[in-house]
């Protein structure tokens, strides 16, 4: 009889698996990050097909979103331009149609660190993808991947917008599900970097 190496994943679940599971599982994966198969804890950065044009402009307004009327508005608005899908896309070299969305969150320090985090994920190509459109049934569109944002300042979660008591929440675990950690130490030096 043979035995088998085993190894233990550090950083996640602690899980001990196979060596050469392990291997296997590791030669399937064709990103720069790894997903343990048990908890799903990401090693490495993941990154998305986002489309590489796109742009992120932050603004800061002194009236607060519903429910935070005196912390001011945080909006964040995203463009991009229509173009030609490439290699990481369903459909290389057919065009796709770009879009402009506009998102908001309150300016306090919650807002702030949500902002960090969605800036990493931009960053990381991550907030959009290219595909069938949810709202007019398009294919071919730039289209959120998955990571919830307030588009509007008023009229609670019914128009998605404030305000929402759960939201900090929900954004918080979407981002970590993309590898993304709201206020943790990697994405508050890269701010902190930028700034000087």
């Amino acid at each position: 009889a043979t035995t088998a190496t085993v190894i233990r994943l550090l950083g996640c679940c602690s899980a001990f698996v196979h060596r050469d599971c392990m291997q296997g599982y590791l030669d399937s994966q064709t990103s720069a990050s790894v997903t343990c198969p048990l908890c799903q804890h990401i090693y490495g950065v993941r990154t998305g097909s986002q489309p590489l044009d796109g742009r992120m402009v932050v603004k800061r307004f002194k009236q607060g979103v519903e429910g935070h009327e005196t912390e001011g508005t945080i909006e964040i608005c995203y463009s991009f331009k229509d173009g030609l899908q490439g290699p990481e896309h369903a459909h290389p070299g057919v065009p796709y149609t770009g879009t402009r969305r506009k998102a908001y969150l309150p300016d306090n320090a919650q807002g702030n660190l949500v902002l960090q985090a969605l800036a990493t994920a931009f960053e990381r190509r991550l907030i959009f993808t290219i595909g069938q459109s949810v709202t007019s049934g398009r294919e071919n569109q730039v289209t959120w991947n998955g990571i919830h944002h307030k588009t509007k300042t008023s009229g609670g979660t019914a128009r998605y917008g404030w305000p929402d008591a759960t939201y900090f929440d929900r954004v918080t675990e979407e981002l970590k599900a993309k590898g993304i950690y709201v206020g943790s130490q990697d994405i508050l030096d890269k701010e902190n970097t930028s700034a000087e």
